[in-house]
């Protein structure tokens, strides 16, 4: 028999739907951990994201400067950097199969805007 180990989700409360800039990326912190929370509209409706703002190619915290689009089906953020693009929704790399960014479950509470990290 193995034993194992989950972790707990924490949901941290990180700004308020006023804080968001549409169509754009904001920075938060969770601890020591910048997060890039984006803000976009699809077919009408507000879909939320977080991904980590770490760029590993880049080497530097600006992926909520990136602009956004599409490939294909795949809503991405482009690095401002090298111009890599990530998933907001599982936050691999496009181009590159050996480096990705962390996503993190978003949930929106009234006006609040909330992120899980583990």
């Amino acid at each position: 028999m193995t034993a194992t180990t989950q972790l707990a989700v924490q949901w941290h409360d990180v700004c308020g739907l006023d804080d968001l800039v549409n169509n754009s990326g904001v920075c938060a912190l969770i601890g020591e951990q910048q997060i890039a929370i984006f803000s976009l509209t699809i077919k009408g409706e507000q879909q939320i994201y977080a991904i980590r703002n770490w760029d590993p190619v880049g080497k530097a915290n600006v992926l909520y400067r990136g602009l956004l689009g599409s490939i294909g089906d795949e809503i991405v953020v482009a690095s401002p950097l090298y111009k890599e693009h990530y998933s907001l929704v599982t936050g691999r790399c496009l181009e590159r199969d050996d480096v990705s960014v962390l996503a993190y479950k978003v949930k929106r509470d009234g006006d609040r805007i909330f992120v899980a990290v583990e």
